[in-house]
């Protein structure tokens, strides 16, 4: 009887450490690490035909004439990455709403250090590479991730003020705004009216259903989503601004007050009070149980489809898309010449946009704006902690191998040499920014050295 008792413990422990795991702010950056290093190893393995077969796989899915084929690799990269790009516009509109830009004295510095963070890097790629088949690339160095990015701060636990978070979580949504606008003006190449119309007017509808009819249920809305991505993949605009903009019509309003709800849950914390009885439980007890579903039923009108879809997305994107996404994309065979090749304009403007150009621009234009009087720093960071996060900015790495991805010719070698800059440039940049914060910039927790 003891083994018996004894025997799931291992596996209670096991579940107690995922669970913990999953908690933790770098958790998803770790995922997102483990799969860029499978991804190398097997590319660079015996096993490395495989790898790249794998991704050319055929999937095809659809009904009669309805049918939409193509390789394992696009389906991650315009099908799973638009749900990315959903849960990145909801994160835009929270922020706009009640967020980090959601007032102009919190929104100047961001929005200037995400500004310098876009155009500097690009100008230093543009310098490398003009005239060049490259050129075409110069929206690479421009992104970051900012769940890796975000992931090597929370490392640094407290010595970090939350504010220098905040800060760089709103440098990162209007990175994402820049890099989603570079998108779909510039790495659009062809265009169906049709197929847009369609998509526009589901949209539309979208908005209609929200401001108009004060739908809140997320079902609508989801399988309204479903066919503006796929009208917006088949105009030619890439599908992922599809996600952005239906997130934008997501409702962030509540049916209930907070008074009203309050009064609700305690009426029905009552009722399920007063209906125990002893030897029944809540699965035979009716007014136990008509008393919970009054519980949901005030929880589901107190809170909105805007929060509740976020937070049912955010731990598929952070633990399954983004690290399929890497798996997928940041395989790359190392041969023998390709580090002789490294030293060519695209690698070098990645590298230096990456790592130099983002710490310039991000630090400058926060520099900037304060001597203007414009904005003040914030709380309890000063312009070390400013220059360490904006070597984490440099942290290119998803957003700007999927910006590749777009920029060049699938299976080139400008590719390749893209993918590499963008490997080496993000982890000298996470190194730089960590060891700035850890070694250099002041203890926000309140310790008096930095070797804590």
């Amino acid at each position: 009887m003891n083994q018996r008792e004894e025997r799931p413990l291992p596996i209670r422990y096991l579940l107690a450490s995922f669970n913990e795991f999953f908690k933790m702010e770098a958790a998803g950056g770790i995922a997102l690490m483990i799969c860029t290093v499978a991804a190398l190893v097997w590319a660079n393995s015996p096993w490395a035909e495989s790898y790249f077969t794998l991704w050319q796989t055929k999937l095809t899915v659809g009904i009669g004439d309805w049918m939409l084929s193509k390789p394992a690799i696009l389906w991650i990269n315009d099908g799973l990455m638009a749900i990315f790009f959903f849960v990145v516009g909801l994160e835009i509109k929270r922020e706009l709403l009640v967020g980090g830009l959601s007032t102009p004295s919190q929104t100047v510095m961001p929005v200037a250090a995400a500004i310098g963070g876009m155009v500097i890097p690009a100008i230093f790629f543009v310098a490398l590479n003009m005239g060049e088949e490259s050129i075409g690339g110069w929206g690479i160095p421009m992104a970051t991730d900012i769940a890796f990015a975000l992931g090597i701060m929370s490392l640094l636990g407290s010595r970090v003020p939350v504010g220098l978070k905040i800060f760089l979580t709103a440098v990162a949504i209007v990175d994402d705004i820049g890099a989603i606008l570079v998108i779909a003006l510039f790495y659009t190449t062809s265009l169906d009216l049709t197929a847009l119309t369609v998509g526009v007017v589901v949209l539309v509808m979208m908005a209609v259903l929200n401001l108009r009819w004060r739908i809140r249920h997320s079902i609508p809305y989801l399988l309204l989503g479903i066919i503006v991505w796929f009208a917006f993949l088949k105009s030619g605009i890439h599908a992922t601004i599809a996600g952005v903009l239906a997130a934008m019509t997501i409702p962030a309003g509540t049916r209930m007050n907070c008074t009203n709800f309050v009064e609700k849950l305690r009426n029905a914390a009552e009722t399920f009070e007063m209906a125990i009885t002893p030897g029944k439980t809540v699965l035979t007890n009716r007014e136990q149980q008509m008393a919970l579903h009054s519980m949901e039923h005030a929880y589901d009108d107190a809170t909105t489809p805007l929060q509740n879809i976020e937070h049912a997305l955010h731990p598929w994107v952070a633990f399954c898309i983004m690290p399929i996404f890497a798996l997928a994309n940041a395989g790359v065979a190392f041969e023998a010449d390709i580090f002789q090749d490294l030293v060519t304009p695209v690698s070098m403007g990645i590298f230096i946009g990456l790592v130099v150009g983002k710490q310039v621009g991000v630090t400058g234009a926060c520099w900037l704006v304060h001597k203007l009087g414009l904005a003040q720093f914030p709380d309890r960071t000063t312009m070390i902690h400013l220059w360490g996060a904006s070597c984490l900015a440099g942290v290119g790495f998803t957003m700007s191998i999927f910006i590749a991805n777009l920029a060049f010719d699938d299976g080139s070698r400008l590719v390749e040499l893209s993918k590499i800059a963008i490997l080496f440039a993000s982890l000298a940049a996470g190194a730089l920014g960590y060891c700035i914060l850890k070694y250099m910039a002041p203890d926000a927790s309140g310790g008096e050295s930095s070797e804590d």
